[in-house]
This record gives C-alpha cells, structure tokens and sequence, in this order.
C-alpha cells in the first residue's frame, strides 16, 4: 500500500500526453463517419501507451536521480536582502527539465514561487534568490518539491526534498555591520552627519607625544620636556566610558506601519546599530524596553558578550496595544540608573495632546539624564500634504494632514523649550539621524 500511495503521489501524466490523447481520441469519433480512421487511431493510441510506458521506466527506474539541498544562513536580517540557495544534481544520464517549488514560510504570502531549470545529464545547477523579511520571528522552510520529466516529456515525476529548516529573524545585523565598518574606519561621517569643532577641550588624557606644528602650546608638559630635552605635549581623547541607554517605546503608537514593518522594527534597528557604535567609541550601552509596565532591562557596559546579549533581547520584542506608562519609565530610570548618561528615546507622538499628557515625565527624566527623544514623521501624510485638492473632500483631508504635521513641529519645539533635545526623523531615516545626534553630542562633549 505504501509503494501505491508513493506512486501516486510522485507520477502524474504532462499536458503533452493529454493533448495527444485529445488528438487521438477525435479521430475515434471521425471514424464512426469514416470507418478507415479507426485502425489509425487504435495505432496511435498503442504507440502513446507504448510511450508513456517507456517514459514512465526511464524516469522511475532509479530511486534518488535528483537531489536538491537548500542552503540558507542561520538568522535572518530584519528589513534587509537575504539570499537563499537551492542545489540541484542531476543523475540521469540525459537532459530531463525540473520545476522547482520550494515550500517559503507563510509570512512571505509567496504562494506561487517556483523556478524552472533544463539540467543535462550529470550536470548540478543553482537556484539563488532572494527574501525580504519584514516581522522578526521564527520562519519555517518546509520541503522542496521538484518536478521533472524527460526529454519525451509525456510523463512527470515528482520528487520531494525534505529539507524543512526553521530560520529565526533577527534586528537588521546586517544594517548593523555596514555602520561598524564606517566606524572602525572613522568613517561615519559618509552617513550624512556633519563635521563639528568641538567646544572646549577632552579631559581625558591619552598619552605624551613629541611636539609637532600645530599642536596646543597650552598642552606642554614641561616636566617631560625638561627631561626628554624635546618639546613634549600631553593629549587627548573623547572622554570614554559614558553610558548610553536606548530606551524603546512598545506602546500603541509603535504599531503603525512603514513600508511593511512596524515603527517599532525601525527604532529596533536604530537601537541595535546605536548600541554597537557606542561599544565602539569606547562607551557602555544598554537597553530598556517598556509599554504598559517596564519590561526589558539591560545595564550599560562595555563586556565582551554585551552586543550579543542586547541583539538576543531586541529579537524578543512585540508591540503591545496599550498605551504606555511615562511614569513607571520615569521610576525605572531614577531606581536603575545611577550615573548620568545618555538616554535615547525612541518613541512616538501622533497628537500635541497625546505628547502634553506624557511632558511631565520627560522634564523628570532631562533632569537627571541627558535625554534624546527620537520619534517618527508621518510620511503618509507628506505625501497627501503635498498634492493637489481638487475637490471639497481633497481640501478637508489636505487641512487634516497639515494640521497633524504641524503639531509634529509644535511637539519639536516644545521640547527644545524644556531644554529637552530631540530628532523627528522618517522611519527609513531614523538610524542615520540617531546615529548623526549621538556624534555630534559627543562631538560638543555634552553627554
């Protein structure tokens, strides 16, 4: 029974043999009109027969003939171009054409992905293409299905890979190696932000090199001097070891969607490359989550398995659909967070009522911290902003738009009135930007 269900499950009849079959089976009915006809037809119909049988022991006379084996990394980049493998070996002595379907995870809705390929005999071929995902989370490959026939092309066969394969998704680490790259190289500059003069000077002694042209006299170090008989100057850094948190809202308001992620995915992002340029500069970095109650807490350091263990908490992150509580951020910051330090807020504000409501808690947090809110610019009404009206409803939506962006720009303000900084970015933006603000507050040695 188990080789029947086999059968029938791998052996199915191409188009081709039911065209030919269509064929003959119109000259059985012209020969009731012309009775010469159905000798014809009897003999067409026993090559097909003859055929089909011939093509049918070709492809089924060896068990394995082609193997496929897919070939995919261990994690997945949230938001980014991941690429995929499939290897193909043909052990048929002969050219036979394959159909590929491989079984994606649901979250991609590909339903009707398959790729065709023509192998000759003995030949092995690759399949690349490319996933985008969009939602972080475990994704399940399933099997890969493979469909040949041979060059009579009468009969297919169906061969089932197992290759089923869970795939996790994490933040974007490859957004995340692109920046530590321009980092390494002092070259973060390329993302857009601007070269600063800094106010004043680093505290932060780094070592005493010989004088050369240009160099601070007021830096002399006439102790080296006098013993080294050479001009001495001392110098210095970037103050280092300042603790930098990333604070991420997972309220409501980070479920609106961007280009098919989350705004909460986005400030993910941002935090995950924020956190790692910091640990570059030579500061601690750490992570705070909350919505309706704190949740996630990492304590800023600068320890070797401090990257890893902010990615496997990031990679761990839903939005909720309550509203979130400002006030218990505020009480998880006064009673965790001891020394002054950096926090980013990632957060967003749809309504200048919405933003008053939760004012109060970010004075408190700007008194003790230094306090970055970044939150997000509705690009969708950009877009409805800046075209034509054309009729009543056109110009009411247009007025709406216009009155939520200029709400976004009264929030902006208020805050630089309260002496709060902030970045409202575009969700595509927001790490660029964060990072763009994290250097230039270096830069002026605010932190």
């Amino acid at each position: 029974m188990k080789k029947i269900a086999w059968l029938y499950n791998s052996f199915m009849l191409t188009p081709r043999t039911y065209i030919l079959l269509g064929g003959i089976v119109l000259f059985f009915i012209l020969s009731f009109f012309i009775p010469a006809l159905y000798e014809i037809a009897m003999i067409l119909l026993l090559v097909l027969c003859g055929m089909v049988l011939v093509d049918f022991l070709v492809l089924f006379a060896r068990k394995k003939a082609v193997l496929a084996q897919r070939f995919a990394a261990e994690r997945f980049s949230n938001g980014d171009i991941n690429n995929i493998e499939i290897h193909l070996a043909n052990g048929y002595p002969f050219v036979i054409r394959c159909i590929v379907i491989d079984e994606l995870p649901f979250q991609f809705q590909q339903f009707k992905w398959k790729r065709e390929a023509v192998l000759k005999g003995g030949q092995d071929y690759r399949i690349q293409y490319q996933l985008r995902p969009l939602q972080r989370g475990e994704y399940i490959f399933g099997d890969i299905n493979i469909f040949i026939t041979s060059p009579l092309r009468l009969v297919e066969r169906r061969f089932v890979s197992q290759q089923k394969q869970a795939v996790p998704v994490y933040p974007s680490f490859q957004q995340l190696k692109r920046y530590q790259l321009m980092a390494i190289s002092n070259r973060l500059n390329e993302t857009g932000s601007r070269r600063l003069r800094k106010l004043g000077s680093s505290m932060e002694f780094e070592q005493i090199k010989e004088y050369v042209h240009g160099d601070d006299h007021r830096n002399v170090n006439w102790k080296a001097t006098a013993r080294k008989g050479d001009i001495m100057v001392n110098t210095f850094t970037d103050e280092k070891s300042q603790h930098i948190y990333c604070m991420i809202d997972k309220g409501r308001n980070m479920k609106m969607p961007f280009e098919g992620m989350t705004l909460l995915d986005y400030a993910i992002n941002a935090s995950l490359v924020l956190c790692n340029v910091a640990l570059l500069k030579h500061d601690k970095a750490g992570l705070i989550t909350f919505a309706s109650k704190p949740e996630t807490f990492v304590p800023a350091d600068k320890k070797g398995i401090q990257m890893e263990l902010i990615l496997e908490n990031l990679y761990r992150q839903q939005t909720h659909f309550s509203d979130s509580d400002f006030e218990a951020l505020y009480a998880q910051v006064r009673g965790r967070i001891k020394n002054r330090s950096l926090l980013v807020l990632f957060t967003n504000f749809e309504s200048i009522y919405g933003f008053q409501r939760q004012l109060p808690y970010l004075k408190q947090i700007a008194r003790h911290h230094l306090l970055l809110v970044v939150f997000f610019e509705n690009t969708e009404l950009k877009a409805l902003r800046e075209q034509s009206a054309q009729t009543l409803e056109d110009i009411y939506i247009k007025t709406i738009a216009d009155k939520f962006a200029f709400e976004k720009r009264l929030i902006v303000k208020e805050l630089q009135q309260q002496g709060i900084l902030s970045v409202l970015s575009t969700p595509g933006d927001v790490t660029v930007n964060a990072i763009n603000k994290y250097i230039e507050l270096k830069a002026r040695q605010a932190i």
